[in-house]
């Protein structure tokens, strides 16, 4: 009976809700009693709101759960809930705080109370001293707002949250405007809340004075998108040409050396334009949905000119303003001369700076203003008195401007980067090749004849463009190849009339049978190709206007020009047949972002120093356990023996011995006797030896 009395309904509060969820009407009266209860326990903590209080904890989580049985006796239970973390948040005892948080959270998740007042008081607690409500927090924030965009945007809830996190970017306390930049970020990343009016918020955090705020705001910026990476093999390879297309392109005719090195060379171009077509892995939607670039970037600058901050947090801003630059063409003229300081090869990440100098860098930039950069790294780094990876940097760095603006690399530069092409450093060798690649394809003229190797079609064409200029075609090129391919299918047609009619003449010297003499596909595209190479530049343009103008293409059609233009890069330019070493180039099309590999590409592994090998060496000899002493002891803290403790006495101490006085006065017989007993401790003598030894002596 004693276990009936202490299980009483108004002192047992998970009884009580377990029963009023069961039938609610039947409980009113018990229910409005402890209602009550919290109501007097809520007057008490405004007179003392800093005391901890147990039992209105209890009360209050009791009633959040029961809430939605009597949603009209409750209709102002949140609001009061909210008023009290408003007025007191500050002094309140940090567990009464977390079980009102977490009431509030229950209501929410039943619909009880509107996400916007919520969502508001939570950024204001952001403000507390106290980590693990703030994790709660921002993990209920985050989850939330999900759940709201689940279905469809809630634009007007998004709206009215997006301008109060505004306000809070700007706020005093630096942890709550750390954690609303955070919130805003996981909600990008989760697509949520990936629209431009977000992006434009987190580029005010880029001026904070709050370190935190400012790194973590362009960490946003340089950072990248994983979900990307897994969309950017879904592209299908069906457009282009395939491998079996070139094969059968080169297969024709005779079998010689010169048609084998042709198809491999194919091969190699195929790969590369199957390489341009490749996605970007870098998700580069933040920076685009930028509203005004050009301000932001000019605003950017001015903070790093007069920044105090750490080195690296310079860096950051240094890189983030050459992404603008070099993806927006934007006009910072100021940027190259403050960079070009760093360019030295003893500064601190200098790779990094050589980065930002390449990437900001395009065909809008005047030449005059980045070929002061392009000397300097010569001038700097491309000398025979620094080091082989300080030069290959340097060099790759020049390749990497001179790629995205040609025309600020002098003719007598390239010359005399050119000749380290036979230097003893492989990889300044392998840079410099790289650099003379690139012109064979920019603008095969600037090099020297000797580097020019062997011209293609493709490179015969090539041509720096001026400042500005802009080629507008009206035709597609390598449209010509469709041209040529009727004209064949006309004469095929002729041909078989003409043997149709000549079959019917003499069907009766004949047995019925006729004879099959149309071209194989292989011997068609071996004509063709002939046919190309024979044909003027003029006479090509006219024929592809005429059939880009005259009729719709469909995909086939496509793929037969793309075949036709690679071709082009692999066949030799009209009457240039000479022979000519080519350098096999490697690298990956540029896209709108630099990697740091294309600045410290290192073709062969740079020599480990003395540390490092000594290094290797002595983890090695740990796993080498049979050439280790073994230890003799059973137990490692007992003793030594007399003869061991003999061994290492101090000379000094033992020159007076009896043994050591008369050791000179030893017969032969006793030296002998002593040497085979140290020999016969040794492990590459055996006993039988030993005995052996014995019998011999006289």
């Amino acid at each position: 009976m004693s276990g009936r009395h202490n299980n009483k309904l108004p002192t047992n509060l998970p009884q009580l809700q377990n029963l009023i969820k069961r039938d609610p009407q039947s409980y009113t009266e018990e229910f409005l009693q402890q209602y009550r209860h919290y109501q007097s326990n809520v007057q008490i903590l405004k007179l003392q709101p800093d005391k901890p209080s147990k039992e209105l904890g209890e009360l209050v989580m009791f009633l959040s759960q029961v809430a939605h049985c009597y949603q009209q006796q409750m209709s102002s239970f949140p609001q009061e809930l909210i008023e009290i973390l408003l007025n007191h948040h500050t002094v309140l005892d940090s567990d009464l705080r977390m079980t009102l948080c977490k009431a509030l959270i229950l209501l929410r998740n039943k619909d009880l109370i509107s996400p916007t007042g919520l969502l508001e008081l939570f950024f204001e607690l952001l403000r507390c001293h106290d980590k693990l409500l703030r994790k709660t927090l921002y993990t209920h924030i985050v989850s939330d707002i999900k759940n709201l965009n689940a279905k469809h945007k809630n634009n007007k809830v998004n709206t009215s949250l997006q301008n109060f996190m505004y306000t809070m970017l700007r706020d005093s306390n630096a942890v709550a405007g750390k954690i609303s930049l955070d919130v805003m970020v996981e909600l990008y990343m989760r697509n949520i809340w990936n629209d431009a009016k977000t992006v434009n918020v987190i580029t005010t955090a880029c001026f904070s004075k709050i370190t935190k705020i400012l790194v973590a705001a362009m960490k946003f910026f340089l950072g990248k998108d994983e979900d990307d990476k897994k969309g950017s093999d879904s592209e299908s390879e069906d457009e282009g040409p395939t491998a079996r297309d070139i094969i059968m392109r080169y297969s024709t005719g005779k079998k010689s050396s010169k048609s084998k090195k042709k198809l491999e060379k194919a091969m190699k171009v195929l790969k590369k334009h199957k390489k341009k077509k490749r996605a970007e892995v870098f998700n580069f939607s933040a920076i685009h949905l930028i509203h005004d670039p050009q301000d932001f970037a000019e605003k950017l600058f001015k903070q790093l000119e007069s920044s105090k901050e750490r080195f690296e947090v310079k860096m950051m801003m240094m890189e983030l303003i050459s992404r603008l630059v070099g993806i927006h063409e934007l006009f910072l003229f100021n940027f190259y001369p403050f960079i070009q300081r760093f360019l030295q090869p003893h500064q601190r990440e200098v790779t990094k700076v050589l980065l930002c100098a390449a990437q900001a860098s395009h065909q809008l930039v005047p030449p005059e203003v980045i070929e002061p950069v392009i000397m300097t790294i010569a001038n700097n780094f491309v000398t025979d008195r620094n080091s082989g990876e300080a030069m290959t940097v340097g060099i790759n760095a020049i390749r990497e401007l001179a790629a995205r603006c040609p025309l600020a690399m002098t003719e007598d530069l390239l010359h005399d980067l050119a000749q380290y092409r036979m230097h003893k450093d492989k990889n300044v060798m392998m840079s410099s090749r790289g650099l003379i690649q690139l012109f064979r394809n920019l603008n095969p003229k600037m090099l020297q004849k000797k580097d020019r190797g062997k011209p293609t079609e493709s490179s015969a064409e090539a041509k720096i463009q001026d400042y500005g200029e802009l080629e507008a075609k009206d035709y597609i090129p390598g449209a010509e190849v469709l041209g040529l391919d009727e004209e064949n299918h006309e004469a095929e047609g002729d041909e078989e009339e003409w043997e149709s009619v000549s079959d019917d003449d003499e069907g009766d010297d004949d047995d019925g049978e006729w004879v099959d003499v149309h071209h194989s596909s292989d011997e068609e595209q071996g004509e063709m190709a002939a046919k190309l190479e024979n044909m003027p530049a003029d006479e090509r343009k006219a024929k592809a206007a005429t059939v880009s103008m005259s009729r719709l293409l469909t995909q086939e059609d496509f793929k037969k020009i793309r075949v036709a233009q690679m071709a082009k890069e692999v066949s030799s330019a009209p009457g240039k047949g000479q022979k000519r070493k080519n350098v096999d180039s490697d690298e990956e099309e540029r896209g709108e972002l630099l990697k740091l590999r294309d600045i410290e590409r290192l073709h062969k592994k740079p020599k480990a120093d003395k540390e490092s090998r000594l290094a290797t060496a002595m983890a090695g000899r740990t796993e080498r356990k049979e050439f280790v002493k073994k230890k003799t002891k059973l137990n490692p803290y007992a003793s030594t023996t007399n003869k061991e403790k003999k061994k290492k006495k101090n000379f000094m101490m033992m020159r007076h011995s009896q043994g050591v006085r008369t050791k000179n006065k030893r017969s032969f017989r006793e030296k002998q006797t002593t040497l085979l007993k140290k020999k016969s401790l040794c492990s590459g003598f055996t006993k039988s030896a030993v005995a052996t030894c014995q019998d011999i002596t006289p």
